[in-house]
């Protein structure tokens, strides 16, 4: 990791990289293409109002993987 690759805040250095895996109720297999692409435009939208960043998002008929980097303000 070099200085590039480091997030700065206030007085304070951070990586703050996250793994959510949200899956559908019974692994129902109700999640298609046109969901998963609406899902990926909502969080990228959310995660930019929160000044963090969407790194990577797929997912298959009953579960979602998103990857994130989130900053420290985020409550």
């Amino acid at each position: 990791m070099n200085n590039q690759d480091l997030n700065t805040l206030y007085h304070c250095v951070y990586d703050l990289k996250y793994h959510l895996v949200l899956v559908t109720k019974f692994r129902r297999k109700c999640i298609n293409k046109a969901v998963l692409k609406r899902l990926e435009e909502h969080f990228k939208r959310l995660l930019e109002t929160w000044e963090c960043q969407l790194l990577e998002f797929n997912g298959e008929a009953d579960h979602v993987h998103i990857l994130m980097a989130l900053n420290p303000k985020v409550q």
